[in-house]
């Protein structure tokens, strides 16, 4: 074949590779994901929900895939309630409000993104029938939490949540700490790439990170382990994305739930939340 000719095909396919990504970039907006005027309608309609059912003892947010802006079929909805009259603490030389009820961090004895948590001050007695007692000192009970907020509508562990009899509502109650802890901190001064922008990086830190009732399965420990979530930061990274990312991220999960987890052999392998990290990586 000579050179010319090489050439020549070469360009027909970049044209036709160029046409066909135009092509599914349209059909994924037109026919699944949504376009991104639509995807910001949804976060905004996300938004204002979760602000109008605030109250003065949680603070409902929306996650999942639809919470992140993906309406599509199978998309999972997950609601995190973020419990406000307790509190988790890193440093305990701190002000506390006699309204409210602290928790510690332990780590030393838990797996990396897991932590145990030793109650330091409480308003009610009430608490202590959410804890086990541990050499002297009270630690809350991931189990006690998930079984006090099962009812006749969503009577359903699984996981770190409570799922509605018809698994429609992924729910999951969890505590906030104000401040950005100790073990990730490296992510703060990590190198300085262009994503994420400085802005959003900072509105990440200043949210601090929530603690969901899951410990690591086969622990000694894992009714006490509480599992250390970055979900509403994680949901900023996602906000962050252009609609050509968020197309790919959707892309992925569409091949990851009609593909991989039908096949017995390979659907444990991958998780959305993987393929999410991945591209959180990549970006």
């Amino acid at each position: 074949m000579y050179p010319g000719n090489q050439n020549v095909n070469n360009t027909m396919a970049g044209q036709a590779t160029h046409q066909a990504s135009i092509s599914l970039y349209h059909y994924m907006c037109y026919n699944i994901v949504g376009t991104e005027e639509h995807v910001k309608s949804l976060r905004i309609i996300n938004t204002v929900r979760d602000n109008l059912s605030r109250s003065d003892i949680e603070i409902p947010i929306t996650g999942g895939s639809f919470g992140e802006g993906l309406d599509m079929r199978g998309s999972d909805v997950d609601l995190v309630k973020v419990l406000t009259y307790i509190e988790v603490c890193e440093n305990i030389n701190v002000s506390f409000n006699p309204d409210k009820t602290y928790f510690t961090m332990e780590t030393g004895e838990t797996q990396p993104g897991y932590t145990l948590l030793r109650l330091i001050h409480r308003k009610h007695l009430a608490i202590l029938e959410l804890c086990n007692e541990k050499e002297g000192e009270q630690y809350f009970s991931n189990l006690k939490l998930k079984q006090r907020f099962t009812s006749k509508f969503a009577s359903i562990i699984h996981g770190p949540c409570v799922y509605d009899n018809d698994e429609f509502l992924d729910l999951a109650y969890t505590f906030h700490n104000r401040s950005w802890i100790t073990p990730v901190e490296e992510w703060i001064t990590r190198s300085k790439n262009a994503w994420p922008e400085n802005d959003v990086k900072q509105s990440i830190i200043k949210h601090g990170v929530l603690f969901v009732p899951k410990g690591v399965q086969g622990s000694k420990k894992e009714e006490l382990e509480w599992r250390i979530s970055f979900c509403v930061g994680e949901k900023f990274l996602i906000y962050s994305f252009t609609h050509t990312q968020l197309l790919c991220y959707a892309l992925m999960k569409i091949l990851l739930k009609d593909v991989i987890e039908i096949d017995i052999e390979y659907k444990e392998l991958l998780s959305s939340y993987v393929m999410k990290t991945i591209l959180f990586w990549i970006s």
